[in-house]
């Protein structure tokens, strides 16, 4: 069993403004999580978000930067679990920027949700993305400037 989480988004905002909305560590602390990203290939770092222990999330999401092409497309991993000794969950997200000429097609891939217990992580995570960081995010790219 395996689900894969796919939205796609059409922005007003020019790819530029999308492109810096979704890589600079305290916009995306504004609209997803506070974490320690850098846009470099091979760059390790973390999302911090609240535990839940009945779940066996520790509250961190540890991720590591696989390809940057500007203004273009952004691939990490996005791995969680109990402790980083005990990541049950192993995933791709990828950030997908289309140019049109009245703004941006944002495409987002968040694969590889395998066995059950992902699956069902997988709805709770599709239905966030789709609602509250939808929002948040596109709240933040209409007030940047």
């Amino acid at each position: 069993m395996q689900k894969d989480i796919v939205i796609k988004w059409r922005l007003p905002q020019s790819t530029e403004k999308v492109w810096k909305c979704i890589t600079t560590p305290e916009l995306i602390e504004q609209w997803l999580m506070k974490n320690t990203f850098q846009p470099v290939v091979g760059h390790k770092f973390n999302f911090y978000t609240k535990p839940i222990p009945k779940m066996g999330f520790d509250g961190i999401v540890y991720c590591e930067v696989l390809e940057v092409v500007p203004c273009k497309k952004l691939v990490y991993t996005w791995k969680g679990g109990s402790s980083p000794e005990n990541l049950t969950l192993d995933t791709i997200l990828t950030w997908t920027l289309t140019p049109r000429e009245d703004g941006t097609d944002l495409l987002l891939e968040h694969k590889g949700f395998k066995g059950f217990k992902n699956y069902i992580t997988s709805l709770f995570m599709g239905s966030g993305w789709r609602k509250h960081i939808s929002r948040r995010l596109m709240s933040i790219l209409n007030e940047m400037k």
